[in-house]
């Protein structure tokens, strides 16, 4: 069986990015709010996302808390932020493999890619 799994790397400081909530939603006719985890101080999520039953095909989106994090850090941001929430929707397609989405975050920027 497959998995989901995630990790979130400050780019803007070179460190992973610790303590951030992401939520994990299903898209369907509904969006769905999966669960919320918290990042560790590898910036990493103790347990994959989503496993064994739970992991299936669809669409699904992650929601990062990127403001809030660089707030907390004590970076000034303007209010709004220019990135409050990074949202990142994407597709399971094989419940066999492995998909990791990383996030590479900077108080202005971000990127991701289907990691291994």
């Amino acid at each position: 069986m497959g998995y989901l799994t995630t990790h979130v790397l400050d780019s803007a400081h070179g460190v992973p990015g610790n303590e951030i909530e992401i939520r994990l939603y299903q898209i369907g006719e509904q969006r769905s709010l999966l669960k919320t985890v918290t990042t560790n101080d590898d910036g990493r999520v103790d347990a994959p996302l989503l496993e064994k039953d739970e992991f299936r095909k669809g669409v699904y989106e992650l929601q990062f808390a990127v403001s809030d994090y660089y707030r907390r850090l004590g970076v000034e941001l303007p209010e709004p932020a220019f990135l409050g929430d990074v949202v990142i929707r994407f597709g399971i397609a094989d419940e066999a493999e492995h998909y990791h989405v990383p996030l590479l975050i900077s108080p202005y920027s971000y990127s991701t890619y289907r990691g291994s």
